[in-house]
């Protein structure tokens, strides 16, 4: 069994925020691999399914914690103790503020940066989880951030969150085969990330119309 959460905050208040772009992406996955239908469990809306692969099936489950962002660990924590799993069948899809819009990086273990959902996960399973990070941009200081990340996308931004969401599911099986690196690069394959500075986009956001 491969966890796949995807930290948000819950409620339509919040559904189309930066916070909740890991939300939006096991959404898609949902649809795109035929997952059964959502039902509430582990402090989560969850959505079980299997991702065919080369090397046969991967059953997966889909969690959506419902704690909130910052408490995203007693969600994930649950779910993991209840089917026996150790923190690398565990992937978190999630709203990274340092690196650009559009970037797409796999890591596994380290540090928070700064991420409380990240954070509390590592404290509820350990470190040793795998991320998908996806950028959203920096809002150029430290006292911006909060109001970056539970603001709605802009309508330019959905130019690359689109296409990005949408590359996520469609590559899932390296994903899923545990194949991070090969994830990573047929994520940007399908949906390149625009060059752009993330400060001085996050800037030229703030002037444009929603």
């Amino acid at each position: 069994m491969l966890i796949l959460a995807g930290l948000g905050n819950p409620g339509p208040k919040y559904a189309k925020n930066r916070h909740n772009i890991g939300s939006m992406v096991v959404d898609a996955i949902a649809e795109r691999w035929k997952y059964a239908a959502e039902r509430s469990r582990f402090s989560s809306l969850t959505r079980e399914g299997t991702i065919n692969t080369p090397e046969g099936p991967v059953r997966s489950l889909i969690l959506k914690p419902q704690t909130y962002y910052n408490e995203s660990g007693r969600a994930v924590s649950e779910a993991m103790k209840f089917y026996k799993l150790t923190p690398d069948d565990v992937v978190v899809f999630y709203d990274e503020i340092d690196l650009a819009p559009g970037r797409f990086r796999m890591k596994t273990d380290g540090g928070a940066a700064g991420n409380n959902g990240i954070r509390s996960i590592a404290a509820s399973i350990g470190a040793e989880f795998r991320r998908a990070r996806m950028g959203t941009g920096h809002p150029g200081h430290k006292d911006l951030v909060q109001n970056h990340v539970l603001s709605d996308f802009h309508k330019v931004d959905m130019t690359w969150v689109s296409p990005l969401i949408t590359a996520c599911a469609d590559a899932l099986p390296f994903l899923a085969m545990g194949d991070d690196d090969r994830y990573q690069a047929e994520v940007l394959r399908l949906a390149p990330a625009p060059k752009l500075d993330p400060r001085a986009a996050a800037r030229r956001r703030t002037n444009s119309p929603n």
